[in-house]
């Protein structure tokens, strides 16, 4: 596999060349973040790299993409749940300022976050959050991708 599948996420994860991606869902492909200073952070990834924003897409697929977006939200909530008696919630925003395709933003937040943090956007935290090797995605994460991944598994076969 080319080590270069963040230069296009998404073509990657059509080509099933993307290492992030837990689960083709109806309007996107669920990817686990490339960080993890808040354990089961992930994204959504839209299926089409030329949709930039959620109006982009015809009203049947936006609203599978809104559903996707949710069954991934809960998913998270329910493996961190299981995992850590300090969650507290699942954040879900969709900005697309940096990246210019339609991708959702799935961050359980936790009590046991710094007190001047716990209670604001996830975008305040310190850069060296965002690029410290410690906090990079690898394989001490599998557990966590197992988890979601199975919640998903669960939540899409109770739909259908």
């Amino acid at each position: 596999m080319v080590d270069n599948w963040r230069a296009d996420r998404i073509g990657s994860a059509l080509r099933g060349e993307n290492p992030a991606v837990l689960r083709r869902l109806d309007a996107g492909f669920a990817v686990i973040g490339d960080v993890q200073f808040l354990p089961g952070y992930c994204v959504l990834l839209v299926d089409d790299p030329d949709v930039e924003r959620l109006s982009d897409l015809p009203r049947a697929k936006r609203l599978a993409f809104l559903s996707d977006m949710e069954q991934l939200a809960e998913a998270v909530e329910r493996a961190c749940r299981k995992r850590d008696a300090a969650f507290r919630r699942v954040n879900l925003e969709i900005l697309g300022n940096t990246d210019g395709f339609l991708h959702a933003h799935v961050w359980p937040r936790y009590a046991w976050e710094p007190a001047d943090l716990v209670r604001v956007p996830v975008w305040l935290y310190p850069r060296d959050r965002w690029s410290h090797e410690q906090f990079a995605l690898g394989p001490r994460h599998d557990p966590l991708r197992e988890a979601i991944s199975g919640e998903l598994d669960q939540l899409r076969a109770a739909v259908n």
